[in-house]
């Protein structure tokens, strides 16, 4: 058995304690997939990243919830350069190798870490009201209510997720989200949860407010979602939300219905960026079980 450095940083915030605690394994070569798995449950935050060499980029990463890999994570990449940040990178533009492909990150100089993510796919679902307003525990005449001109689809730029509109802000608070339905939903379209928003958002300066839930990628609901916010973002673009006034970034809320509130900021110029900070708030290390097939070899 072996130790190795590990790291919680809360992510799309400054302030410890709040935003997406994502847990960050700055050098996991020499780890097996099992081994991986196996910190990431013991860690249960919605996703761990576990940094290590690339032949392609400047560095490779993967991404495990406590039930399985997933092949993006925007809080756990931001989470992840907040870190390195802090530990001498220098600002500027560097590659990451992921499950789907090489993306750019841009560090700023105050520790914003910008994430290119993936060329958005958007496609119109054809799933009644019923059945959306049934699993999230929300009103279906507030899901129409909304719809007139945001239809249900699903978007991705990396992860797809089902986009759902709803009317107030009270709604988005109220819901009583049943799992299970969630999960059977997120399969019947493809996706990989759902994310509620609406307009009707706390703060003056924030685009929208948002919930996420993908139960079956063993995240029941995610306080702060990048991946999420990239897909809306491109969804909104793609819907003309704003008309001819595409503002240069949304600022999303989310989080705080489970007491961990955060922001995202996304940029839709000549690439879906997804931006945000990150505070580390545990530096310790996490004993490593002997990996199986080490175990066969030396026997």
């Amino acid at each position: 058995m072996k130790t190795i450095r590990i790291l919680q940083v809360d992510a799309f915030t400054d302030e410890p304690l709040t935003g997406n605690p994502a847990g960050v394994v700055p050098n996991a070569d020499g780890l097996s997939t099992d081994q991986m798995q196996a910190i990431a449950d013991e860690m249960a935050v919605s996703e761990t990243a576990f940094l290590r060499s690339s032949d392609a980029a400047d560095r490779r990463i993967r991404y495990f919830t406590p039930s399985q890999e997933v092949d993006l994570c925007g809080h756990a990449t931001i989470g992840s350069f907040a870190h390195l940040r802090d530990e001498g990178l220098e600002p500027g533009t560097t590659t990451l190798e992921t499950n789907v492909g090489v993306l750019e990150i841009d560090v700023e100089s105050d520790g914003t870490v910008w994430m290119t993510q993936d060329e958005p796919t958007i496609r119109e679902v054809d799933i009644g009201y019923d059945r959306v307003a049934d699993a999230l525990g929300v009103d279906a005449a507030a899901l129409e209510g909304a719809s007139a001109d945001l239809p249900l689809a699903v978007s991705s730029t990396g992860l797809p997720f089902l986009i759902v509109p709803i009317t107030y802000l009270s709604d988005v608070g109220s819901a009583q989200p049943d799992m299970r339905a969630i999960e059977n939903l997120a399969d019947a379209v493809d996706a990989t949860g759902i994310y509620l928003f609406t307009f009707d958002a706390l703060e003056r300066d924030s685009t929208l407010h948002g919930r996420m839930f993908a139960p079956g990628a063993g995240v029941p609901e995610d306080p702060v979602t990048g991946t999420a916010s990239g897909a809306v973002g491109a969804y909104l673009d793609r819907f003309g939300a704003f008309d001819d006034d595409l503002p240069e970034e949304l600022r999303l809320e989310q989080g705080h219905y489970v007491d961990r509130p955060g922001l995202v900021r996304v940029r839709l110029d000549e690439a879906v960026r997804v931006g945000g900070r990150g505070v580390t708030v545990l530096d310790g290390s996490i004993a490593v079980p002997d990996d199986e097939e080490d175990e066969i070899l030396e026997a």
